[in-house]
């Protein structure tokens, strides 16, 4: 007979992470937090209610694929081009002293008689790999503190969300790089040949795709489902192509796609219905999927250093990377400590690089649970932290748009 405990699981899932979720906002933490523990909760390391199935994977793999079109949907190009000089620096040094500072602790603890490792891949991949996920900035809960604070119109929260902006493509640049690193016979002039060929590919179907889909949505304003769809469909084929074709990861076409989409002026309409799906349905599991991927939740002590040191790292290389670059664009000193603590939470696109890892062999199953506790606790700490680098500051010049 046919098992349909897959509707349970379903259930179980969407249930939790909705439980959990309005819980962890209570105690003003992100809902994402929520989430994660009822895959914890429910996952083998704790109650072990729900398997990582295949259809569970597969489900988990459209969400992140949905979040990453829905983040390339809320790119604001214009934002990027107003502070364009100023936050690409503060971008660049603040992906490169994270990347540098993940891969020197990965090479103090990632050793056989420290922590074991099962991932496929080589041990210096997996190290770099840990760096790019210490690269990722989420600023949703930075950008949600900074308006109660009544601080997101400033010089600081302008540089913070155009940086972020430019960090997170960055970041999709190297996660690319290191993903087509993964296989098992790799030349580097190929990987590097695949990669520019692939953002040769999109941008001219990007190109194609803005000119026609304007006059096509002029055309038919009000029948916004068929433009949901066909934007939905656009997103999925571009990363099909990037996967099959070009060895680059679906998330990177998925974002692609999405910026293409915000390029053309319906990015903010298209992106709320998007937004009911993953809210809906396929959010809750990708979040939970990662929860279901710890198998043991109790740290052994060289973990739990791990994960100390790694948070650590985590904090102070997004303070001093990002400060530094606003410094050296002319911010002064305050300034540069309010940026540099706005990039500090990784929040869900350290999960959705990190899965990836996960799902490639690039990050070995022990580390994954310390990562994930990383992720949380530099969630959780930026808007307090946020709080007191804004609380000094009164007179906080607004920046007319």
């Amino acid at each position: 007979m046919e098992s349909y405990k897959f509707l349970l699981d379903i259930a179980l899932i969407l249930l939790s992470t909705k439980f959990l979720g309005l819980l962890t906002e209570r105690f003003y933490m992100p809902q994402v937090v929520g989430a994660l523990l009822a895959g914890l909760i429910l996952g083998p390391s704790m109650l072990n209610l729900i398997q990582e199935t295949d259809f569970i994977k597969f489900t988990a793999e459209v969400g992140v694929i949905l979040l990453m079109f829905a983040a390339g949907m809320e790119t604001d190009i214009k934002e990027i081009k107003k502070c364009g000089k100023a936050a690409t620096i503060i971008a660049l040094i603040g992906v490169l002293v994270p990347l540098f500072g993940g891969l020197g602790v990965m090479y103090i603890f990632n050793r056989a008689s420290m922590i074991p490792t099962d991932a496929t891949s080589t041990v210096f991949l997996e190290n770099i790999f840990v760096g790019v996920i210490l690269t990722a900035t989420s600023v949703s809960i930075t950008v949600e503190t900074l308006r109660e604070l009544g601080k997101l119109n400033t010089r600081s929260g302008n540089a913070i969300l155009a940086a972020a902006v430019i960090d997170d493509i960055l970041g999709i640049i190297c996660l690319t790089i290191i993903c087509s690193f993964a296989g098992e016979s790799v030349n580097i002039l190929v990987v590097l040949a695949k990669i520019v060929g692939f953002f040769v590919f999109a941008g001219v179907v990007c190109f194609i795709m803005y000119k026609l889909y304007i006059k096509w949505f002029d055309k038919y304003k009000r029948r916004l489902r068929r433009h949901t769809i066909t934007a939905f469909v656009f997103c999925l084929l571009l990363s099909f192509c990037a996967e099959h074709f070009f060895g680059v990861a679906d998330i990177t076409g998925a974002y692609i796609a999405g910026v293409a989409i915000s390029a053309t002026g319906r990015g903010e309409v298209l992106h709320k219905k998007f937004d009911i799906a993953s809210y809906l349905y396929f959010s809750p599991i990708f979040f939970a999927s990662i929860g279901l991927k710890v198998t043991q939740l109790a740290l052994s002590p060289i973990l739990i250093a791990f994960m100390l040191v790694l948070t650590l790292v985590a904090v102070l290389s997004k303070i001093v990377g990002c400060g530094l670059g606003a410094k050296l664009c002319g911010y002064d000193n305050e300034e540069s400590l309010q940026i540099g603590t706005g990039m500090i939470s990784r929040g869900e696109v350290a999960l959705i690089v990190m899965s990836k890892g996960v799902a490639l062999g690039l990050l070995g199953t022990a580390f994954i649970a310390p990562i994930v506790l990383t992720v949380v606790v530099t969630t959780i700490i930026t808007p307090i932290l946020l709080k007191v680098v804004f609380r000094n500051r009164h007179g906080d010049p607004a920046v007319s748009s």
